[in-house]
């Protein structure tokens, strides 16, 4: 590709405003966006070249083969320890969350079942052992999980029940005379469903049942508890446990899912995962938490590190759409649209610019956030005392940023497929497997609009002491008892969208004006728009509670209002993430290039919903019109450079594939 191709010189010259087109610095961006963990990332970026032909063979093989070919694969990878760094070191790990973090977000890259495998098998299976069981679980099971040499599986997912794992249908009774749990299923509304790794290779589960004790007409429910138990002894699955194949899915079809059966499977009572309730020999039930609800709550909440790496695989896909789009757009050719013998690249037309650009930058900034979120989660869970406050905004952050991280994979994934034309529709330029294995993420680790309603019960609570027992129909009332201003007073947010105007021109009339490039008026939108509609969720909630309306009606007629209220604080968050990153980079190229970045992730995020800022009387038509110019003007500039800024992710040229898109040639893809 010739220069010209790659950065037009319309683009690069000095414009009348002084500006001046950056260099990029692809290996200098490559080392913001791995962090710390360059090393971590570069080690799996080398064994997806190694192990690229499974994307290449996937389609030709039987799903036999490909989940034999896959379950190689992860095994192979644990023996290099990328897979265990979250696990401690004595058994075999890295001692380090955010490596494992990091890791798993490379591995999206690749094909994704070898993503979800890995996912399955050392972040849910192994790291219940690790966070619900004690030393005992751990000297038993965890050395040969992270070596890959016992494999299991997560058995929490219900066909009746859902998200709504408080209302799981197993029972596990304890038999005080035989001194074990009897595992039972007692309706098909109860089999556990959609069970990674259980139709074919887990040897142990760790299963999610309510515990009960005591004879049948004294008998206690304590609530859902997990074990640890068999399901197959020498390959074949062991008496009392019944599985069945989930069969063909619309894509992962290297992972063997299944369904799972207990007709009245005996365990030891040391099955019991018992960091946070044991049951004596005797048949005492004992718990440091009183609470049923607040432990139950704080057990899921061990759980959250898959949530975040959810998020962050669905980040890092994305980036693999961009890269061929991206790289396709600059040496596809369409229409003389500027000279009469030639025809003009597609990334050079306006349209194009929009469909891709916007795109990229929010993947920038979806980037940054997760990275913000993994520290969170490797800092609360380094700790040796737990933080309550810091646990409960961490599950929330990771929530809302996992939502956010899938939808815009979906979204991303099929408007780079699009503006590929008929060739993005071929398998092998791999639009397809990416389409269908990520599909699932925007319901897997948590449905997002069930997340962001979690999101949304920490805002209107502000984490109250009441937190963990809250339902939805306790959020409802514990609001309705609350003056409307207090509300929204106890959020970080009103205090920030305070500051944030002191720092604009124009008193009231900040909004109009302030720079449409200042970042303090970014903020400020997104701040506004967060604290309106938290107020106005409250606003509601009381009103309808105060009418003496039903609770859950009145919560279910403002749904639509929470999940927008939630939507909107963790779109504050993600820029907040952004220009706080910009602003810490030294004077520069590099600079001035995310500053672009980020500019146009906030325009086009305000433009996107420009429409609700005019109804709110902070945006009018004559600046929604510069706002959107603004916005075109962008992606001007950053057309230069998107070919380095997507180069910059660091995707293995090997695991694109994509041979028509790319021209590849013997030396790799045309640039």
């Amino acid at each position: 590709m010739t220069a010209q191709e790659q950065a037009p010189e319309a683009e690069t010259t000095t414009e009348a405003d002084g500006y001046r087109q950056p260099d990029v610095d692809v290996d200098a961006v490559r080392v913001l966006l791995d962090g710390p963990y360059r090393e971590v990332r570069d080690l799996v970026r080398t064994d997806l070249v190694e192990h690229a032909q499974v994307l290449l063979d996937a389609e030709q093989m039987t799903t036999a083969d490909f989940r034999e070919r896959v379950l190689d694969v992860v095994v192979t990878m644990a023996g290099t320890g990328q897979t265990g760094m979250g696990f401690p070191e004595e058994y075999g790990g890295g001692g380090d969350i955010g490596a494992s973090v990091a890791a798993f977000e490379t591995l999206a890259f690749g094909d994704l079942s070898v993503l979800v495998k890995v996912g399955v098998q050392f972040g849910l299976f192994g790291g219940a052992i690790l966070q619900l069981g004690t030393k005992p679980h751990h000297d038993a099971h965890l050395a040969d999980v992270v070596a890959g040499r016992t494999m299991g599986c997560f058995a929490m997912t219900e066909t009746g029940h859902g998200s709504n794992v408080q209302a799981l249908g197993t029972v596990a009774t304890y038999d005080v005379e035989a001194q074990e749990f009897v595992i039972a299923t007692p309706d098909d509304a109860s089999r556990k469903d959609y069970i990674g790794n259980a139709a074919a290779h887990a040897e142990l589960a760790v299963v999610f049942a309510q515990l009960d004790i005591g004879e049948a007409e004294a008998r206690e429910r304590h609530g859902v508890h997990a074990f640890v138990v068999r399901i197959r002894e020498d390959g074949q699955v062991v008496d009392g446990v019944r599985v069945e194949d989930c069969g063909p899915k619309t894509g992962l079809n290297g992972v063997d899912n299944g369904r799972i059966w207990f007709d009245g499977l005996r365990v030891p009572r040391t099955a019991l995962l018992d960091r946070f309730a044991e049951v004596t020999p005797e048949g005492r039930y004992l718990s440091p938490i009183d609470n049923a609800d607040k432990r139950f709550f704080t057990m899921l909440g061990t759980l959250v590190q898959g949530r975040v790496c959810v998020g962050g695989a669905g980040i890092n896909a994305a980036k693999v759409a961009l890269t061929i789009a991206v790289r396709y757009a600059v040496r596809r050719r369409q229409f003389e649209a500027t000279e009469p013998d030639r025809e003009q690249v597609l990334l050079d037309y306006g349209m194009h610019q929009r469909r891709l650009l916007p795109l990229l930058a929010r993947t920038y900034a979806l980037h940054l956030a997760q990275e913000v979120v993994a520290g969170q989660l490797h800092d609360v869970f380094s700790r040796e005392e737990d933080d309550e406050h810091a646990r409960r905004m961490l599950e929330s952050r990771a929530a809302g940023t996992k939502a956010l991280g899938t939808w815009h994979a979906t979204r991303t994934i099929q408007e780079c497929r699009e503006a590929c034309g008929g060739a993005g529709y071929l398998s092998e330029n791999r639009f397809a497997a990416l389409k269908a294995d990520t599909d699932v993420f925007t319901t897997f680790e948590g449905d997002n609009h069930v997340l962001l309603q979690l999101v949304a019960k920490g805002l209107l609570t502000d984490y109250a002491g009441e937190f963990e027992e809250m339902d939805q129909l306790g959020m409802a009332r514990f609001v309705a008892g609350l003056a409307v201003d207090t509300v929204v007073e106890r959020t970080a947010v009103h205090k920030l969208v305070q500051s944030v105007r002191d720092l604009l021109p124009g008193g009231e009339r900040w909004d109009q004006e302030a720079g449409l490039l200042d970042p303090n008026y970014q903020l400020a939108m997104l701040r506004f728009r967060e604290e309106h509609m938290i107020g106005g969720v409250a606003r509601r909630l009381k009103h309808g509670i105060g009418q003496g309306e039903d609770p859950g009606a009145v919560f279910s007629r403002v749904q639509d209002h929470v999940i927008a209220a939630a939507r909107a604080h963790t779109e504050r968050l993600v820029l907040e993430a952004f220009v706080a990153r910009t602003a810490s980079l030294p004077d520069g190229d590099l600079k001035v290039a995310l500053d672009l970045l980020c500019d146009l992730h906030a325009l086009s995020t305000i433009e996107a919903d420009r429409a609700w800022f005019m109804e709110h009387g902070r945006l009018s038509s004559t600046r929604s019109k510069a706002l959107t110019r603004e916005v075109n003007a962008l992606c001007r500039k950053v057309r230069p450079l998107a070919v380095d800024l997507v180069d910059a992710f660091g995707v293995p040229d090997e695991v694109l594939r994509s041979p028509e898109l790319l021209g590849w040639t013997d030396t790799g893809p045309v640039r």
